[in-house]
């Protein structure tokens, strides 16, 4: 089956470089014969890396260990589901893993724009393949998913995945955050398409609109998915770290984010079709550079893989030359891109939207900096300097606010000019209740609160109040017009003006997410050894130490400690953190306790089990902390309402 798996693998690459070709040629000469031929090896390349997907994954099920990719990050121990995770456990997997995904995200838009989109389609289908050209290169000359150990190096077991992988959300983390990632393949080569062809208008982005939302989508939520393995697993208290491989997979949803909110203008005004060109462009750029940075040993991160010699002036270069063909194209483009229209006031939507622009724009540089400094300065002066979470606390901090103004202000804002009469009648009130939250939230809780968590909630309550009140008023008309019930009003808003209505549940849940890390600012800490019958309070908690007991496991030993939680002296739960040791990694892991409540968690960590019986706990109080993902569920719902399929409607109000 490795076999069949490799030889897959190879007929991809050569299909791929015919494909190309031919693609490249039809667009050169506008035959639409020739599109066909090359939309067709798309497929094929598509089906071929399946088998070469379905290939590894046997081998992995089967603990086929003449593999070096098996051997080397499965074993017997280890469950089937962990066993098939592995498959994106390691640097080659990982490459097939996105290939595969790059050629179904190209095969289905082929098929969707089978009869439309003509004279895009051949760029379209070039830019695909020549990603997955790269990639299948990768995976047959660089980083080798089906290698074969040597007769004498083959052994009866592997050496298994790391013990920190082996968790429910390594199963699906990594496949969502990469279906972000690959997911702009598919704007990207339209928008690379619309350069190469000089069809500026706006149709590329109305067609991938959906395409680009469900990647941004998944993008969020792989990252929101990894904040929880983190915080369930690594056992330091916290969800976030501005980990370099975090950073890499955030910034791709900064620009993404940006360019969501971008293309509106253009759509609406005739502006700013630079911008967006050139934030989908930079938004796949960061998704193939996080790539290369996780995946080159350029950063040093517990998420990152091994280096191999050739893999990164290979991936760096294709990197730069494809940033050098884009952006190269865009420049050439450049003078056709010029607006008919101009700002006409910095009072108005279009003004609030480029402001929005300059913000994640601020916001992805300090990103990068923080991220790209050790490197930076080790190539400059032989070493390397880091950055810490203070760094880009202090600095992302303040720009996060005015982002989180921008929510509330630019959706309300008339189009063109606005005037103060409108700006007066839409704001005042929410203005005053944001006022009137933030005043009574900082007088009820001064000594915590920091001048951030200040702001946030204030700005939180504003920008609620504004989602609240476009809804309110809203629904109101069509109850008092139609006489629709509540429900049916709200329905029929979403179905009617989806991208309007579902953006403020987007933002709904978004402003949760800030109120959520604004928690921190009241976050406890403690570190206390406690003997059997001994206790430690936090808050309203007490916790009771009882007793450790050894855990030996199949592929892992240990400690378990048994704590009783009581709130206002009631017994409410018994908390059993634990102190891992892995036999054959010999790699420790501490797997804390959680107990949760809607207002705050009480996260408790078993440092160590001493010869005398007593342990170290460290005991974290996290407020307001399941807001975080409550308020990612949330904007995942909203995206979804946006991207539901809805009836057109044509220019009468009939469903065309």
């Amino acid at each position: 089956m490795a076999d069949i798996g490799q030889q897959a693998l190879t007929f991809a690459w050569l299909i791929a470089i015919i494909g190309t070709g031919m693609s490249a040629a039809a667009g050169i000469n506008r035959k639409d014969a020739w599109t066909q031929v090359a939309e067709r090896s798309l497929y094929v390349v598509f089906f071929a890396i399946t088998v070469s997907m379905a290939a590894l994954f046997y081998a992995l099920a089967n603990h086929d260990f003449s593999l070096s990719y098996v051997a080397a990050h499965s074993s017997r121990a280890m469950t089937l589901p962990s066993r098939l995770a592995a498959l994106w456990g390691g640097q080659a997997g990982s490459l097939l893993l996105w290939g595969w995904m790059v050629s179904a995200y190209g095969a289905a838009a082929v098929f969707l724009n089978r009869n439309s989109n003509r004279t895009l389609m051949p760029w379209v289908v070039m830019c695909v393949l020549i990603n997955l050209l790269f990639f299948t290169s990768l995976c047959n000359f660089v980083s080798l998913p089906f290698e074969r150990l040597g007769p004498l190096d083959v052994r009866s077991d592997g050496n298994g995945l790391n013990p920190l992988l082996q968790h429910p959300l390594m199963t699906i983390h990594p496949v969502v955050l990469y279906a972000g990632f690959t997911g702009f393949i598919v704007p990207y080569a339209f928008a690379f398409a619309n350069l190469v062809t000089g069809e500026l208008g706006t149709h590329w982005f109305q067609t991938t609109r959906r395409w680009t939302l469900f990647a941004w989508t998944c993008l969020g939520g792989g990252l929101i998915l990894g904040g929880r393995w983190a915080y369930e697993i690594l056992g330091w208290g916290g969800y976030w770290g501005w980990d370099p491989v975090e950073n890499a997979a955030l910034m791709p949803w900064i620009a993404g984010t940006a360019y969501l909110h971008s293309v509106m203008i253009q759509e609406k005004r005739d502006m700013l079709k630079t911008w967006n060109l050139v934030l989908i462009g930079l938004t796949y750029l960061l998704c193939v550079f996080g790539t290369f940075l996780t995946r080159s040993g350029v950063v040093q991160s517990v998420h990152a893989f091994t280096n191999n010699g050739l893999f990164t002036p290979i991936f760096f270069s294709f990197v730069v030359v494809t940033a050098v063909l884009y952006f190269g194209m865009l420049l050439y483009r450049l003078p056709q891109l010029k607006s008919s229209n101009k700002l006409e006031s910095m009072v108005s939507r279009e003004a609030g939207f480029l402001m929005n622009n300059w913000a994640f724009m601020a916001i992805l540089v300090v990103v990068f900096w923080g991220t790209l400094l050790p490197v930076v300065s080790e190539a400059l002066s032989g070493q390397r300097t880091t950055v810490g979470p203070a760094f880009f606390n202090s600095l992302e901090g303040w720009l996060t606010l005015f982002l989180l103004f921008l929510t509330g202000v630019g959706p309300l804002i008339a189009w063109r000019r606005a005037t103060i009469a409108s700006v007066r009648r839409q704001f005042i009130g929410p203005a005053a209740f944001g006022v009137v939250v933030g005043v009574a939230l900082g007088a009820t809780f001064w000594e915590g609160a920091t001048v951030w968590a200040l702001g946030c909630w204030t700005l939180s309550a504003f920008v609620i109040a504004t989602i609240f009140q476009e809804y309110y008023r809203a629904i109101g008309a069509r109850v008092r017009k139609r006489g629709e019930s509540v429900p049916v009003a709200f329905y029929t808003l979403l179905r009617r003006n989806q991208r309007r209505y579902g953006g403020y549940i987007v933002h709904l849940g978004i402003v949760l997410m800030f109120i959520a890390i604004s928690g921190a600012a009241f976050n406890e800490e403690r570190l206390e050894n406690l003997k059997p019958g001994e206790s430690v309070t936090v808050n309203k908690f007490e916790l009771r130490y009882l007793t450790a007991t050894a855990n030996p496991e199949q592929n892992y030993g240990g400690a378990t400690a048994r704590v009783a939680l009581y709130k206002d002296g009631e017994p409410v739960a018994t908390m059993l953190p634990q102190k891992r040791l892995y036999w054959l990694e010999q790699q420790p892991s501490s797997i804390p306790a959680i107990y949760s409540t809607w207002l705050e968690d009480l996260y408790l960590v078993l440092n160590e089990v001493e010869p005398d019986g007593s342990a170290t706990f460290k005991v974290h109080r996290n407020p307001l902390v399941n807001w975080l993902w409550i308020g990612a569920a949330i904007a995942i719902l909203g995206s979804i309402s946006i991207m539901w399929p809805h009836p057109e409607r044509g220019p009468q109000g009939k469903q065309a």
